[in-house]
This record gives C-alpha cells, structure tokens and sequence, in this order.
C-alpha cells in the first residue's frame, strides 16, 4: 500500500500509548501523537508517522530524552503527569470492565524510584561493520544507537558503553544479540543472548572485559564466561544472588511497592503458597512471618531462593520445581495454605486460577504485568467465589504502557462454609 500524507484529528491513547484517529478505513494509530491534536501524519493501512503536529494537545510537554520521537522505549514522555496518570490507570479500569468487573482501582502508585536497574540493549551489524546497540524503534526491528538513557538507575550509568563493547567484541559473528543488564549490589550483571557457543578465543575476551569494566558477573546463554563476585540482591532481610537472566521487577520501587502491598494482604498467614515463585521477590519477606511452599518452573531461580531463605535463617521455605500452566497446582493442593500470591507472566494463568477458585484457601493475592490477563484472571476467582477488594496500579515502568497490577481477594466466610457443605 502506498503511504500518504493525511491530515487526522486524535481521539485518544490506545493501550500502546499511540495517538488513534479515525480514518477513512478504520483507526489509525500514530506513534507520539496526542489526545485532541490535529496531525499530519504519513499513513500506511492503519498505521501512521507523525510528520507534523498543527494543533499542539493542551496536555503536551517538552521531553526530556533527546531520543524521544525515534526510540520505542518510551511511547508517552510529552504528556503531562497528571493525564499520564489517568491515561495509565484507565488501562486497568477499561479491562476490569470489559471482564464485567466493577472493581475502582486504587491511585496510580508511581514506583519509578531511581530508575529502572534492568535494561536488555540489542546490538546489531551494520554494513560497514560497526555494532550498532541502543533499543529498537517503535513498531520496528531498526535499532536506534543510544549513548545514554535518562531512566535508568544511576548504577546502569554506563551500561550503553559496556553493550556497545560487548557488541564489538563479538561483531565478527555478525549475529544480532541481546544483552541483559542488570545492576545489583555488587555491580553490574550481563547476560549475552543469540550469539551462540563462544570460541576459546571470544571466551578469553570476554574474562579480559569483565575484568576491565569490573563486572560482578558476564554471562552467555545463561553459561557463567565470568564470576568477579556474585550479583546480590536485596528482599527483605535476605540477599539473593539469582542465576543469569532472572526475571527481577524492573525498579527496586516497584518490587518494594508490590512486596509491601503482598505482605500486608498476607500478614495474618501462617502458611503460604507463592506461585511462580522465581527468586522470591515475595516468598523471602513472607518468609518473615510465615512457612513458605514456593512453586515455579525454573529451578536454578528456586535454588537461588532456598539458599537466600537460609542464610537469612527466616521461617521454613520450601521450593517446588513445576510447570504451573501444565500441572497447575489442585484445588486440594492449595486448601492446606491460608493465603496464596501467585504472579504469572504476561498471558497469566486461567488453568491456575481455575484451581484457586474452587480452593478454601481465605486470601488470595494476585500479581499481574497485563490488565487484560489479569481481569480474565480475576474474573475466575470472582466467578468461584472470591471478593476483589482492593486492586493497585503500580507504574514502574514510566513513560510506557506496562503496567504492573497487584490486587487481594478474600473468600467470605459465609462463602467458605457453603462451600464447605456443598
């Protein structure tokens, strides 16, 4: 289809954070265009590029990134703050509704903090040689080639400059790799992805790198090249030192904000059962005041949690290695606990949260990084019995449309002994 220049009046965000107009042939969406702005736009089918704002939003602001406009990281930093925030909370409060939820979610909760401490750069071959490393642009596969990020943490100041080296000591390969970077309290922690076995010659580089730029730990695949000191991070009152590539909520806010919210729906427990567990971002400060049965697919993450768990010398943990989405845990399974959290990833866990609903577990505490997966989700434990009774949005990931989602469901008393009878 031949791209045309159309003049389009903007309606509203999308879920993406892309301006939506009506067009002749249905919506259009325009990356970095505004609410009630009138746009020139070069449109291709129902995607547009913003060319020309000629009626600025009233709620449009100066960026603060000089990448803004070109990378995808952050679709929405010209909008004001405080329609930022509505724009961001209506995510949650459209899919609760579409899942015939009456829930009001909480306030918008900021927990940008400092920054983000993870941050995957992707490195790419240009034709003349050079590693091209930065974030991808939106709605493409083009790297755009960045020097700094304005919302990183201050610990990952440096981290354009060390995946741009990794990138050219690997640029013979020609392969296009992703590098994970995370900041810990012991210094940076890189994981390399899509590059494949190392030579004994890339691997010796790779120890000569690591020692020069004082990495705590340099990774490939997940295979250790490195080891200056292991990665640590801080839960609770317990240091974990996760296995390279772990999943870690992307702001130490953001996991302190969903933590605190997890541990006071669960503060009366004695016993609880943590679903897709990982490194125990909630097990380790249950684990303060209550007997932990943690559950998850990815063993080395649960390894990394026991010997956290131990050396803390917290409240009895136990890990179990288990694909929840095959061989979720029964209905029988989880009535032995008085309180369950479970955090799935993106697409959630229906066959789980079926198991929970028909469960007798008392409070239920549901974590979530996709409203619309989360209100299907929510919806089940509705359907079976439990009562949402408080849902938060907590936005760690600012200036984006990745939304993180913790809520609490009690099983009514009333509700339990029918139940019960029945």
């Amino acid at each position: 289809m031949i791209s045309l220049h159309q003049r389009l009046r903007i309606d509203r965000l999308g879920g993406r954070g892309e301006g939506l107009a009506q067009g002749p042939h249905g919506l259009i969406a325009v990356p970095y265009a505004l609410p009630f702005e009138m746009i020139i736009a070069e449109v291709d089918g129902g995607r547009g590029k913003l060319v020309e704002i000629e009626t600025a939003s009233p709620d449009r602001i100066a960026p603060f990134c000089r990448y803004y406009g070109s990378c995808g990281g952050c679709a929405i930093q010209a909008l004001r703050p405080d329609a930022y925030a509505d724009w961001k909370r209506g995510l949650l409060v459209e899919a609760l509704r579409q899942a015939g939820l009456g829930a009001v979610p909480a306030p918008l909760l900021d927990a940008h903090g400092e920054g983000r401490r993870r941050a995957t750069f992707h490195a790419r071959m240009s034709a003349d040689g050079a590693a091209n490393v930065g974030f991808m642009e939106a709605r493409s596969h083009r790297i755009v080639d960045i020097a700094e990020c304005p919302v990183l943490a201050p610990s990952l100041f440096e981290a354009p400059q060390i995946a741009r080296g990794l990138g050219r000591l690997l640029a013979a390969s020609g392969k296009p790799l992703d590098i994970l970077l995370t900041a810990t309290a012991s210094g940076l922690d890189v994981d390399i992805r899509g590059h494949g076995p190392l030579s004994d010659e890339q691997a010796r580089q790779l120890v000569g790198f690591a020692l020069r730029h004082d990495l705590a730990r340099l990774a490939n695949h997940g295979a250790i090249v490195a080891l200056n000191r292991a990665p640590l991070i801080r839960m609770g009152q317990a240091m974990v030192a996760p296995p390279p590539g772990a999943f870690l909520q992307a702001t130490q806010a953001g996991e302190e904000a969903l933590a605190a919210e997890v541990t006071q729906a669960l503060s009366g427990a004695r016993r609880v059962a943590d679903l897709f567990a990982g490194v125990g971002t909630f097990s380790l400060r249950l684990a303060e005041f209550a007997a932990v049965h943690a559950v998850d697919s990815e063993g080395a993450a649960l390894a990394a949690l026991a010997r956290a768990a131990g050396e803390a010398r917290l409240r009895p943990v136990s890990v179990e290695t288990r694909d929840l989405f095959r061989r979720p845990l029964s209905s029988d399974d989880l009535s032995s606990f008085d309180g369950i959290v479970f955090d799935p990833p993106r697409a959630g866990a229906p066959e789980q949260a079926r198991a929970i609903a028909t469960s007798r577990a008392p409070v239920v505490v549901a974590v979530s990084c996709n409203p619309q997966s989360f209100a299907r989700d929510a919806a089940i434990l509705s359907a079976g019995g439990y009562e949402l009774e408080r849902v938060l949005p907590v936005d760690q990931f600012r200036h984006s449309p990745h939304l993180e989602i913790v809520a609490r469901f009690r099983r009514e008393a009333k509700k339990r002994s029918r139940k019960l009878l029945g």
